[in-house]
């Protein structure tokens, strides 16, 4: 009788881990470090411009979003329709990453696609991303006026998303 004690407790208390575990938000949210803090200091080339630097310094004074993206990646292509509406919109400046990519096959995409980005920085060996701490892509950072990291969406974005996730988050900061 005791062999069988020590099992079921340990399996009491795995069901008991993974029904807390559930409970407590989506499992598929991966949190950011970042949230409330200065977003990581970067200068990169940008995508279609290797002689022209972008970085953080050119996301001041603003809210601001910076969506990191590549062509490999089939979900960036899904949210693409929907940055090029934010973008004609110009309720917010939109910065890429392009992430792990190639030049020529980035700038092709962009030109059959249309660029939603203000610019983009070019990060292939992934140097920017890992600071940043992008786990895949698309991932989406909100940037507040002062370059603090709001809010971090892993996935492609949608109106749905855009509104519950990142407009609450810019309205409840404005006075």
């Amino acid at each position: 009788m005791n062999r069988f004690i020590l099992p079921l407790v340990i399996v009491i208390g795995l069901i008991v881990f993974l029904v807390m575990g559930l409970q407590h938000g989506d499992p598929r949210a991966l949190p950011s470090p970042f949230i409330g803090k200065p977003a990581p200091e970067f200068e990169l080339p940008t995508l279609k411009n290797p002689e022209v630097v972008i970085g953080t310094d050119n996301f001041a004074g603003k809210y601001t979003l910076v969506n990191v993206w590549a062509t490999w990646c089939v979900m960036c292509q899904a949210e693409h329709g929907f940055l090029m509406d934010l973008a004609a919109s110009k309720s917010i400046p939109i910065y890429g990453l392009n992430w792990r990519d190639s030049r020529p096959d980035a700038i092709r995409w962009l030109g059959r696609l249309g660029d939603p980005y203000i610019a983009s920085a070019f990060d292939p060996d992934n140097r920017v991303g890992m600071d940043w701490g992008v786990y895949g892509a698309p991932e989406t950072f909100l940037l507040d006026p002062e370059g603090t990291v709001v809010y971090k969406h892993l996935g492609p974005l949608d109106p749905a998303i855009w509104e519950r996730e990142f407009l609450s988050r810019m309205q409840e900061a404005s006075p």
